[in-house]
């Protein structure tokens, strides 16, 4: 099985990583306009002074901002590129779309604002219009700038402010600023030869073209009847909406490069007589059960239950098995790996139980360990490939060798199509990095660009850095890691409102982080980096999680506090750091506004 996971890993390896893909937004620009709004709007520029300015309108910036309001901070503004509250869920309403994370634990704030998801998987919409909620009711919408780029923030040492530029002339003024950019937030296309020959309809499924196929997110798109359709890509996007498109089109061509692992989700209706059962404080106690059994901690209830805890209590059961006196790390990470093949061949097994065709169903299997790629849940992804409207093109790993004015070429044979949806993706980034569309200018004028491209990421939580006053990271790299995302916002949210809090309560104008803090932490997060340090290890088939198999210059300080099991140790770490309550690590004040920190040592 090694040697067959090798193999398949190898197949796709490219040289050049990442740069195999294009940036949507610098070279298709069309094809990512907002369709959820006016295009013409137009307002005057903003010249506002804050306190603190929060950069996107996702749960990142709604989760801090709700602390912020609990820490008694008013002067609150979001910057956000959409037209609305949302992020992710407000760009993603393709048909299908759904969570992959049990709503109960997903969706933040539900105690906060009294709600209950209706499903166990919720919907797009549903947790969309539960982001607009918690604006709402943390009234985020009263400074909310839509339709609006951050283009540059520059710190201006003589105010102790940053000013905040944007795409529509704005110069704001903000004490703090958070930057919430989130990890799927800007589009990427794959630099397929001829991608700009095809004369046919195109468009990527975060800006889903329901006028073109007609339907709603629940399906029924009948505009494609008569159209032959092309997907490219089966992640955790296409696996939820090939089944729609299989049911719609005349004809549907899935290109596949990877397969995903697709395991049950069995969705259903939220069970009224549990909700009645329901105590005070029970999300917070049912999100870290979850993030416990996923991270390796055995717990004597598992209260989830789906696919996500089982591999990791497999896991468990076979340490519990192979961890017996004396055995060596060799002995116990052959019986991890030994529980994940079991696991995988499962899965495996599950695409020839419910894929007629053998050879469709062979293609339909993944080859690697199971964390290496998202995993994927869905009840009705592999019987789409039963329909005899639906083709999957296998392209053995390497991809659509090209596109021409009628279709797609895949070992010299040419599909022609009317359509082609493009499932490929994002630049996925767990901090800040330049693809967040602008630079911070620090106080000795470097930007954080180039201080992490010269010297890796240098933090110290994972959210402050020296040189950048103020300004905060929202994100994972040097944090905690969690696959709940909203868990690891909802602790940043916590630790940052608490130092914002603190600073505007005192009267303190900077907040920074030492250099021996910010060094001690960047020596901490490397002195753990090792095997299972980071997403997608270098033995994993390619894709986002490891860099798509190219180990970058700084991987080891790039990673996660503790690595993939580390989120618990991370979140205690913070909280025992608050009630501490001497702010270790912070500088507040640093001289004045003349006086280099770093000089007047």
């Amino acid at each position: 099985m090694r040697a067959k996971y090798a193999a398949e890993r190898d197949k796709r390896i490219r040289a050049d990583g990442n740069e195999q893909y294009i940036d949507i937004a610098s070279d298709f620009s069309s094809m990512i306009e907002d369709p959820y709004v006016e295009p013409d709007f137009t307002r005057e520029p903003c010249t506002d002074e804050v306190d603190v300015l929060l950069i996107g309108g996702g749960f990142g910036s709604l989760q801090t901002g709700a602390r912020l309001r609990e820490q008694g901070v008013e002067d609150i503004m979001v910057v956000e590129r959409a037209g609305d509250f949302g992020g992710t869920w407000y760009w993603n309403r393709y048909p299908g779309a759904h969570c992959d994370v049990e709503s109960y634990v997903y969706m933040p704030l539900l105690e906060e604002l009294d709600y209950m998801p209706r499903k166990k998987y919720a919907p797009a919409a549903e947790i969309l219009a539960h982001s607009q909620a918690i604006a709402r009711h943390y009234n985020l919408y009263e400074k909310a700038l839509f339709q609006t780029d951050v283009t540059e923030l520059r710190w201006d040492g003589d105010s102790l402010r940053w000013i905040v530029s944007t795409s529509r002339g704005d110069r704001i003024r903000a004490r703090f600023v958070a930057m919430s950019n989130g990890l799927l937030d800007r589009p990427k296309l794959p630099g397929i030869p001829g991608l700009r020959d095809f004369k046919g309809h195109t468009f990527h499924t975060c800006r889903w073209d329901y006028d073109y196929t007609g339907g709603t997110p629940d399906g029924q798109l009948d505009g494609l009847r008569d159209k032959r359709v092309a997907v490219i890509g089966t992640g955790a996007t296409s696996v939820q909406c090939i089944p729609h498109l299989g049911e719609s089109a005349e004809h549907l061509y899935v290109f596949q490069r990877t397969p995903s692992s697709i395991d049950v989700r069995d969705n259903r209706d939220t069970d009224p007589e549990w909700v009645a059962s329901l105590e005070p404080g029970w999300q917070k106690h049912r999100v870290q059960n979850f993030h416990d059994l996923v991270t390796g901690t055995p717990r004597d209830e598992d209260l989830v239950n789906d696919g996500w805890t089982d591999l990791v209590s497999r896991i468990i059961e076979h340490y519990k098995r192979g961890a017996r006196a004396g055995a060596s790390a060799q002995d116990i990470m052959e019986v991890l790996e030994l529980a994940n093949f079991e696991k995988m061949n499962e899965i495996r097994a599950r695409a020839d139980a419910l894929v007629d065709d053998p050879k469709t169903a062979e293609s339909l299997k993944p080859y690697y360990n199971m964390l290496c790629k998202r995993p994927c849940f869905h009840d009705t992804y592999l019987q789409t490939f039963n329909r005899p409207n639906v083709t999957l093109v296998d392209t053995d790993g390497k991809g659509v060798e090209r596109i021409t004015e009628t279709g797609l070429v895949v070992d010299g044979n040419e599909y022609e199509v009317d359509c082609i949806v493009y499932a490929t993706g994002f630049h996925v980034t767990f901090g800040y990095s330049d693809r967040a569309g602008y630079q911070v200018h620090g106080r000795k004028g470097r930007t954080m660009s180039q201080k992490f491209q010269d010297e890796g990421t240098r933090t110290f939580h994972g959210m402050f850095s020296r040189e950048f006053p103020n300004c905060f990271i929202v994100g994972a790299v040097q944090g905690g890691f969690t696959v709940n995302y909203p868990l690891l916002l909802e602790q940043v949210g916590v630790h940052l409102a608490h130092v914002v809090g603190h600073a505007l309560r005192s009267g303190i104008e900077t907040v920074e982080c030492s250099a021996e803090a910010e060094e001690s932490w960047v020596q901490t997060i490397v002195g753990q980096s090792g095997p299972g340090s980071s997403l997608g290890s270098s033995e994993c088939t390619p894709g986002y999680y490891n860099n798509e198999g190219k180990a970058s210059d700084h991987a080891g300080q790039d990673a996660p506090y503790g690595g993939l099991v580390g989120g618990t140790h991370f979140w205690n770490l913070l909280d025992a750091w608050r009630k501490e309550g001497s702010f270790a690590g912070l500088e507040f004040d640093a001289i004045g506004a003349s006086v280099d920190p770093d000089d007047a040592k």
